[in-house]
């Protein structure tokens, strides 16, 4: 890994000449981030080795287990995250039960999060899932019920106060058959939907990301993913109000060439990359390839899921999420910095992959783990 640094630092020193020689190709969309305050000028000044991860565990991994998790469990899972130093948290969806049975208590994980003081290092945002008017009503109604309990994202910007920040996303398709399988409409009306939620978002002074799924691979209509099309649809919700476009390779089906391709496009749309997340499953093995070659295009933002916990219901085939624990260790081996703790990430990993009885699908993690016992017996 530690031959990659050279590639890592050449991205970072790569001046943007095309915006320069061609500007109407790199036109930039101001998004509500682009707030004005001394915290995000003094944000602009750090080292361009600082990556944020985003924990999509309790949400994105727990989803497609198909045993039922207490609430405990996962009020537990989501306040031990909240002590490795990680600020970003998925920690729920308002989704129909109906269709995601495992959702069901996210209203009860939500207001636990806005009336439970939280032991976390660093500030936390927590994001839940509303990819609809109705679950936008549902996640409204409850942060209405308890004001002066979160951040706006104002606020949360401008460093005030202890409290968490609140975060509603939404997820498209980059394909039409896995928008219908998966939001049972296509992607022009998908997106007309997500309008109301994003403005919902707004209204409340909160911030809003999108996801769009499959970006580099379909189940059902295979490699050939438009990545000029994924730029279009990045274009419309960042039009919208989104703060932040979630690229998933669903399927795991991403390669090299093909991630490098889209963020082109991505660039070429005029999409900042701060403006970009990465979201790589492990499927193929390629999910830390793929994350090198997004650090080489200037992408800071990965999710990633503890014990490698994860799957999607309407991706048959898709195995879990890049572990965090592989992604910490991966980016930290070159130099890169992201303030998580990986000694408890890895403790999280083992300890959740053993309450949901299943194997911990972190390699790092287990090694750590194994580290640590053979540093403990050689000691004693």
């Amino acid at each position: 890994m530690a031959s990659l640094r050279p590639m890592i630092r050449l991205g970072c020193w790569r001046a943007p000449t095309p915006a320069r020689a061609v500007p109407h190709l790199r036109r930039r969309f101001a998004t509500a981030s682009d707030v004005r305050n001394p915290a995000a000028a003094a944000q602009q000044q750090r080292s361009d080795n600082r990556v944020r991860i985003v924990e999509v565990g309790p949400r994105d991994g727990l989803q497609n287990e198909k045993k039922s998790i207490p609430l405990a469990t996962k009020i537990e899972l989501i306040e031990r995250l909240a002590k490795t130093g990680v600020s970003f948290i998925e920690a729920g969806s308002f989704v129909s039960p109906k269709w995601v049975p495992q959702m069901d208590n996210s209203s009860e994980i939500l207001k636990h999060i806005l009336t439970t003081k939280s032991h976390s290092p660093v500030p936390i945002t927590y994001s839940f899932l509303a990819p609809n008017a109705k679950g936008v009503e549902n996640a409204t109604a409850l942060l209405q019920n308890h004001p002066g309990t979160f951040l706006t994202q104002t606020e949360s910007l401008q460093g005030m106060g202890d409290k968490p920040a609140i975060e509603l996303a939404v997820f498209a398709a980059a394909t039409e058959s896995f928008s219908k399988k998966n939001l049972n409409c296509d992607i022009a009306t998908s997106l007309e939907r997500f309008r109301d939620v994003i403005q919902g978002a707004k209204q409340l002074g909160i911030r809003a990301r999108a996801y769009i799924s499959v970006v580099l691979g379909c189940p059902f209509e295979g490699y050939d993913v438009d990545p000029h099309r994924v730029a279009e649809i990045a274009t419309s919700l960042l039009e919208m109000g989104a703060d932040e476009i979630s690229l998933g390779d669903t399927t795991g089906m991403g390669t090299a060439p093909r991630t490098q391709e889209l963020l082109r496009c991505m660039t070429a749309a005029g999409i900042r990359n701060e403006d970009i997340a990465m979201h790589f499953h492990d499927t193929y093995g390629q999910a830390l390839v793929n994350t090198a070659i997004s650090l080489e295009r200037g992408i800071r933002t990965f999710d990633s899921s503890v014990g490698g916990l994860g799957g999607c219901p309407y991706s048959p085939g898709a195995t879990g999420n890049v572990a965090t624990e592989n992604m910490v260790y991966f980016l930290e081996s070159l130099g890169m910095e992201t303030g998580i703790d990986l000694d408890l990430m890895a403790d999280i990993g083992q300890w959740i992959s053993a309450e949901l009885g299943r194997p911990n699908d972190s390699a790092v993690g287990k090694a750590v783990l194994g580290a640590r016992k053979a540093g403990a017996g050689a000691s004693s």
